[in-house]
Parts: C-alpha cells; sequence; structure tokens
C-alpha cells in the first residue's frame, strides 16, 4: 500500500474538507491512511492522519484496489449518515400516507430504527415540517379528494382517518378554507373578497377568504386575473373588497414592492400534502438567495422529485407571500415564471439590492 504526499491543489482542498470534516465532500473522493490500513470518507470523525501517510482515492473501489479496507466507523463503502436518514423519512412519509390512522411518533420511530425524540428532529430537518405536521397535510388532502365523492361528510371524515367528528370540523376550516359542506359542494357560497390595483410589476389582485390570503396574482390586464380568479374559485361568492379589505391590499402591495421585507401575512394555502411541503421549503428561503429545484426537492427529503417541485412552483398563487422566484435552475439561470421571467428578474433584484450593504461612502 503507498500513499503520497499532499502537493496539488485539489489534494490542499481535499485535505481542507477532511480536515473540516465537511459532510458536503463524503461521495466526491475518500481518503486512505497508509498507518492504520483503511481508506474513509471525508466526514469520518476519526482523529486525524498524519498528512504524509493520506493519500486520496476518486472512489471506494480505487481505495481498495490499493489495498485499503473500508473504514468500520464511517463505513464509506455504505450509504451516508444523511441519505440513510433521508431514506428513513422519506419512507416514513410512505408509511404516513398510506395508513389508515394516522401512525403515533413513537410507531414511526421504531420503524426507522430511531429514538422518538431524535426522529422527530431528524424528520423536521429532512422533510422541513414535524410528522404531526406532514400527517395532518396528508389528512387534510384525503378528505378534500374525499368530500366530493362522499354520500355524506361524516363518511368523507372516517375515510380520511378522523376517528372523532370533533376534531375534523375543528380542523377542517383552517385546511380547506371553508366548512367541509361548502368544500364537498364546490366552494359554493363561499365569501372571498378581491381587490385589483397597480404596482411597479403591472397588475396586482388580491384575493382573501376569511381564513386568509387565497391568491396574489400579477398580470397585466386585471379581466384576465379576474378570470383566473373565478376558474379557481368557480362557486365561491366573489365580491369586491371593501374599505377595511384595503388594508390587507396595501399590506400585499408593501410586500410586493419590497420583497424582501418579512411581513406576516394570513395565508390560506390549500393544496395538496406535497405543494404544502414545497411552498413551505420556498418560505424557508433567505431573501436575497437562490435555490435550485433540485436542493428543494432533496430539502423535503424526495431528491427525484425535481419535476413535481417544478410543478409545484408553477401552482402557487400567492405571489411572493410564497417565494417561487427565488428558485433557479441548477445552473443558476432563471426558469419559468408564470407571472413571466421579467417579473421574477426585478423581484430577485429588489432583494438582493435590500440586503446588500450600501457601498457608499460615509456623508461629507
Amino acid at each position: 500500500m503507498t500513499a503520497s504526499p499532499i502537493t496539488d491543489a485539489d489534494d490542499a482542498m481535499r485535505w481542507t474538507a477532511l480536515t473540516t470534516r465537511d459532510p458536503t465532500a463524503d461521495g466526491r473522493f475518500v481518503y486512505s491512511v497508509r498507518s492504520t490500513g483503511v481508506y474513509c470518507r471525508p466526514s469520518c470523525g476519526a482523529r486525524r492522519p498524519r498528512p504524509e501517510n493520506v493519500a486520496f482515492h476518486g472512489t471506494c473501489e480505487d481505495a481498495e484496489a490499493a489495498g485499503f479496507r473500508p473504514c468500520r466507523r464511517c463505513r464509506p463503502n455504505e450509504a451516508s449518515l444523511a441519505e440513510r436518514q433521508t431514506a428513513a423519512v422519506t419512507a416514513a412519509c410512505r408509511r404516513i400516507e398510506s395508513a389508515e390512522t394516522i401512525p403515533d411518533l413513537a410507531k414511526l420511530a421504531r420503524g426507522a430504527g430511531m429514538s422518538p425524540f431524535h426522529f422527530h428532529r431528524v424528520f423536521k430537518r429532512v422533510a422541513g415540517i414535524t410528522p404531526a405536521a406532514y400527517a395532518t397535510a396528508c389528512r387534510a388532502n384525503r378528505i378534500a379528494a374525499a368530500l366530493p365523492e362522499a354520500a355524506t361528510v361524516t363518511e368523507a371524515f372516517y375515510e380520511a382517518g378522523y376517528n372523532a367528528a370533533s376534531r375534523f370540523y375543528a380542523e377542517a376550516p383552517a385546511r380547506l378554507g371553508m366548512s367541509p359542506s361548502r368544500y364537498r359542494d364546490g366552494a359554493s357560497g363561499v365569501r372571498i373578497r378581491f381587490a385589483a390595483g397597480a404596482c411597479r410589476l403591472g397588475t396586482i389582485l388580491v384575493a382573501a377568504t376569511d381564513a386568509g390570503l387565497c391568491a396574489i396574482l400579477l398580470g397585466d390586464d386585471p379581466d384576465l386575473l379576474l378570470r383566473d380568479l373565478e376558474s379557481r374559485f368557480p362557486k365561491a361568492d366573489l365580491v369586491g373588497g371593501d374599505k377595511g379589505f384595503e388594508t390587507l391590499v396595501a399590506q400585499v402591495v408593501g410586500l410586493v414592492e419590497a420583497p424582501a421585507t418579512a411581513i406576516d401575512l394570513p395565508l390560506d394555502i390549500g393544496g395538496t400534502a406535497f405543494q404544502q411541503r414545497v411552498w413551505e421549503a420556498l418560505r424557508r428561503i433567505p431573501a436575497g438567495s437562490t435555490a435550485t429545484y433540485a436542493q428543494i426537492a432533496a430539502a423535503i427529503g424526495q431528491p427525484g422529485a425535481v419535476r413535481a417541485v417544478g410543478m409545484a412552483c408553477g401552482a402557487n398563487a400567492l405571489a411572493v407571500a410564497i417565494p417561487c422566484h427565488r428558485v433557479v435552475r441548477s445552473d443558476g439561470s432563471l426558469s419559468g415564471y408564470r407571472w413571466g421571467i421579467e417579473r421574477k428578474r426585478e423581484l430577485l433584484a429588489r432583494e438582493v439590492e435590500a440586503v446588500t450593504p450600501s457601498r457608499r461612502g460615509p456623508p461629507a
């Protein structure tokens, strides 16, 4: 077994990743230690080896061909901890989605081979929401699907996994944006206030149920925006906003004019369980920053769902409040935006300008 000294720039970068135990370097290379005869992943917690004993290899196979064996501590020839945790959370999500009744935390944790406390922490970090929140979103998705076809509301809530009517009726308005019976009738009679106006990005239409904002639409033609709203809520009672509604509209316009501003607005998000997970991940992207579709997919624990993430972004009806404008292609270029690429570019430019410290010198 041989090892070579760290001399070139690439090896220097690998050595830095090794010494800092950088988990993002896992999978890019492994390193072997001549004095122990083992090879490790960069994030291994073993004692730092002497530089003269270290060699770098592109793959585990390369290290083994050179005569080294895998470290028993970091197990570089197996899935990484992050990959195993993502797989465990994904499996837990599938169990929640398919279960007739919501599994309790202890049962989910046992299935993942973790303690309840550790599982809860890992699930929230990977999926972006707690197991209970994900289960509630799944149940809301079930009730939304079951209500239009069910003979009665009671039949629908039992099919969705609710064991008690009181729990169902307590949660349903917040999740559906209206009463279950009204939702079952196609939102018939649901009162949605709306108002259209002008902003720096063109025309804006703001709409809200009693639960919160249900649409923030951008465009050039107020009539087209109103048709969009009508198509979303075909049986709702759409009414023009009164003077009290103007305050909420002003807050929304203020958010669009200054998208980096943190404004806590009541939202009636709706959407499927998957869409809600994507939209929650979007809201965690800091102003002035961007994330790729692949990064969002990884953040919700479904790295293979890049295309589905793009579809969820396209289904977002709450412009800026749910900042789908912060999602870009893997090469950093701007991708499609339902309200136009130029609006997306303008929103991002305003955010960068707002969060970038001024380079001007002090006043004379």
